[in-house]
């Protein structure tokens, strides 16, 4: 018989643990889900949880923006993309056009979709006319993708991709030994479509707890609970905690079809730099539908500069979990979802977005808490 939120809660309570435990949640739709059902405050005041990389809006890289943003201005196209997408600021001069949403007010043809469905659509509706789907995102949103261009896309369809791969980064972070948590939720779409032995690497080779979760506050709960028993009993492995959808090796059609469409490459995250084999770039097989191969002149090598944040911005400090949301110098200092100024602002996986929608408005408690409770 499953259990109630409140069940693992009082299981959790109920472990002798240390002074002080922290686990990292990589994904962006888990720290929505901690934040909005107030898991931080119904857990023991020892048990911190970090918000971590699981943010695609937030890791975008700036110049694959600015080249969105470029093509929109420059080609007569149509350019989609998904929606928070449009909103995510660049780094250019006051007076320039610093996102897609800016662009599109300019009177560039810029569309918001949900899902590639909605791209294939839109081109089939406008045969002549060339339509570029930017398409940023995780594991699984560049699934989808991938299944379009093999199921056979428009012949005006073309993509613009900067999708990433998700383990890698929690990887860079363990293996330069800064990671500063104990044990580690895995994101469960991500391992509904790549698999659970994708995470094994977390107690295999770093000899922490990892649990994969879903979305609901039992799941997340009961992947917690795993992970701090783990400690307690010193007996490390991996768990699934979302096995109504995740299975060990995955979705073997979603992965057939982004190996037949794409291949791993190393790629740029934004604030953070590049990180080998964490991305996707388009097959040679793909090539009629690769906008960097059709439109190559409004790729600026110049802006690849490590995924500079815009100054001030802390986003960077935020998606690596070395400091909260609040404690960013900018967070309800003029970066708000109505005016961000940083990517973790802007999309709902963002953790400052997340900590604005749950009711934090300004930073004083994160300084407060720096001193002797800050996860760096």
């Amino acid at each position: 018989m499953s259990r109630s939120a409140k069940q693992w809660l009082d299981e959790i309570h109920a472990l002798d643990l240390p002074d002080r435990v922290k686990i990292m949640n990589v994904c962006g739709g888990h720290e929505r889900s901690i934040t909005m059902a107030g898991l931080r405050t119904a857990l023991p005041a020892n048990i911190e949880l970090i918000p971590g990389p699981g943010c695609p809006v937030c890791i975008c890289p700036e110049e694959d923006i600015y080249e969105a943003i470029q093509l929109a201005l420059k080609e007569d196209i149509t350019l989609v993309a998904f929606g928070d997408m449009l909103r995510v600021p660049v780094n250019v001069p006051k007076n320039d056009i610093r996102s897609l949403q800016e662009a599109k007010a300019a009177g560039a043809d810029i569309r918001p979709i949900a899902s590639p469905l909605e791209a294939v659509l839109i081109a089939r509706q406008q045969p002549e006319r060339p339509v570029v789907f930017f398409a940023a995102g995780f594991e699984t949103t560049t699934a989808p993708v991938a299944a379009m261009l093999v199921e056979g896309a428009p012949e005006n369809l073309s993509v613009l991709l900067s999708g990433r791969l998700t383990w890698p980064a929690v990887a860079m972070l363990l293996d330069a030994d800064t990671s500063g948590f104990d044990a580690l939720i895995a994101p469960g779409h991500v391992a509904t479509v790549m698999g659970l032995e994708e995470w094994r690497f977390i107690p295999d080779k770093h000899g922490l707890p990892c649990a994969v979760a879903g979305f609901t506050p039992e799941s997340l709960l009961a992947a917690m609970y795993s992970t701090l028993r783990q400690l307690r009993e010193g007996r490390v492995f991996l768990d699934n905690c979302y096995p109504e959808l995740v299975r060990p090796k995955g979705n073997p059609t979603a992965q057939a079809h982004l190996r037949q469409a794409m291949q791993v490459t190393d790629a740029n995250w934004r604030g953070i730099g590049s990180i080998p084999a964490s991305g996707f770039s388009l097959r040679d097989a793909c090539a009629a539908h690769d906008t960097r191969r059709i439109f190559p002149s409004c790729a600026d090598d110049l802006r690849k500069r490590a995924g500079q944040m815009p100054p001030g911005c802390d986003c960077a400090k935020v998606v690596l979990g070395k400091i909260y949301p609040n404690e960013c110098r900018l967070y309800a200092s003029g970066c708000n979802p109505r005016h961000p100024i940083g990517p973790c602002m802007v999309s709902d996986e963002g953790a400052c977005r997340i900590w604005w929608s749950g009711g934090v408005r300004d930073n004083t408690q994160g300084k407060a808490a720096q001193a002797t409770a800050s996860p760096s």
